[in-house]
């Protein structure tokens, strides 16, 4: 070996393909853990059926629901449930929760197209529904895409009905028209921005009127009798509803290959459900371990289910006061993985990130220290310190690591759940997952990647 190239080996950051570098073993495992993360996609396409599948996969490893006044020993695992949106589990450590917990946080929303309350019209003989999407979508993108329906009845007797339609074979689709070519000359005069407009977001539900000779709105009223005698509901009942449609494409296998992932809601349960299967791994950590799997993420983490609410802090403050320990204290002290994706470089479109500083398909997870906009607008920005720490753990373990940035400087930029912890006084850095057509209704991401994702959480928490 020449000089330089020693040189350059030792001093040179560079980045490899974790393909070229890890073996086949590894590889195998990563494609083996992968058929589990996709039948999660499958099953779990709203925060409410999330939650619903990983308290069971817990309760399955141990897992029992968390109790007020109840002492846990080191090695307990323990969950709470808020609200049946936002979840946290618990395995309790050798040293004291004073002392500082490790978390994954980790968001189970993704963008879709929310009912509006007063949702079901007809027009010209047809039956639609008016949508109010939810987090930042490019509206063109779900125009004539299959659709399923998912979401509750809560009715004001005190039931809550379940719904989902849609995405089994011999179950209706629903779909949102666009033009046909010949008819879209003024359309295709508005920016790609504008193309499909908010208000235009309307899902066809049906075309079959009510068999009568007198009337209007005939098709409406049998969609009506039809949901009537599905689920018990009338038309004031949507108004109390929480449903969404949601592609109803299945998770599967991308490329000749067979080394990529397409689905509908990669960010972020790419990175949910590694923090799951993690925790659901661990049996007697050194500190207590937590992930955290949360709601409303892609609309600011507001509300009671959201992480800017105290719910964490209460998860926190809950086990510290089991011990007799101080909340404040074990959260002072307590480090966080913000377990959340980044966008991949694409090859079609380079121009939106800066090489150097971005993330790359099968190079594994990415380590990322800040995120927001322009100057940094709305970001934790972790410390140099815990950077090094978390860079150091990769490391030891052997797994293969990337960092990014989410494009160039004034591209434009997004947040995570990171600055919210921060706010707690918690050390918090993001991780996760790069990811291909995000927030797309159908996301591609690498299984090498995912597998390292759940082996860097793994690490972490154990």
């Amino acid at each position: 070996m020449s000089e330089i190239k020693e040189l350059k080996e030792q001093l040179f950051l560079t980045k490899k393909n974790g393909r070229l570098v890890e073996d086949d073993v590894v590889l195998a495992k990563a494609d083996e853990y992968c058929e589990g993360y996709k039948a999660f996609l499958d099953v779990a396409k709203t925060e409410r059926e999330a939650v619903c599948e990983a308290v069971k996969m817990a309760e399955n490893c141990g897992f029992v629901p968390f109790e007020i006044g109840k002492t846990y020993n080191a090695g307990d695992k323990v969950y709470f449930n808020n609200r049946g949106k936002t979840v946290a589990f618990a395995v309790i450590g050798k040293d004291a929760v004073e002392n500082g917990t490790n978390i994954t946080a980790a968001h189970i929303d993704s963008p879709r197209l929310d009912l509006k309350p007063n949702p079901l019209y007809e027009d010209s003989d047809l039956a639609l529904f008016k949508t109010h999407y939810y987090g930042g979508i490019r509206k063109y993108q779900w125009t004539v895409t299959p659709l399923a329906l998912h979401g509750v009845f809560a009715l004001r007797d005190g039931r809550v009905i379940d719904v989902s339609l849609g995405e089994k074979d011999d179950e209706p689709k629903f779909v949102i028209g666009d033009l046909l070519p010949h008819l879209a000359r003024e359309q295709d005069k508005r920016t790609l921005h504008d193309g499909i407009k908010g208000e235009e977001l309307n899902v066809l539900v049906g075309s079959h009127p009510f068999k009568d000779d007198e009337g209007s709105e005939l098709v409406k009223l049998n969609i009506l009798k039809l949901l009537n005698e599905k689920y018990g509901i009338t038309e004031g009942d949507f108004l109390s509803a929480e449903l969404t449609m949601v592609p109803a494409y299945k998770a599967c296998d991308i490329g000749f290959d067979r080394s990529l992932i397409g689905a509908y809601g990669q960010d972020d349960r790419v990175c949910a459900y590694p923090a799951l299967t993690a925790i659901l791994d661990i049996d007697m950590p050194e500190k207590t371990a937590i992930a955290i799997l949360a709601d409303k993420e892609e609309i600011g983490s507001c509300g009671n289910t959201g992480l800017q609410s105290d719910f964490l802090r209460f998860v926190i403050g809950d086990l510290a006061k089991m011990q007799g320990g101080d909340a404040t204290v074990a959260l002072r002290n307590s480090k966080c993985l913000s377990a959340d994706v980044n966008a991949a470089l694409d090859p079609t479109f380079p121009d939106v990130m800066e090489r150097k500083n971005a993330s790359f398909v099968n190079y594994g997870v990415v380590v990322t220290k800040y995120t927001g906009a322009g100057g940094k607008s709305s970001t934790s920005d972790a410390s140099a310190e815990y950077t090094a720490e978390i860079m150091g753990l990769l490391d030891k373990a052997g797994i293969v690591w990337q960092t990014g940035e989410l494009g160039r400087v004034d591209a434009g930029g997004g947040g995570t759940v990171a600055k919210y912890i921060a706010n707690m006084g918690v050390d918090v850095i993001d991780l996760g997952v790069p990811v291909l057509s995000m927030h797309a209704p159908f996301e591609t991401t690498a299984k090498f990647d995912v597998y390292m994702c759940y082996r860097a959480m793994y690490e972490f928490m154990k």
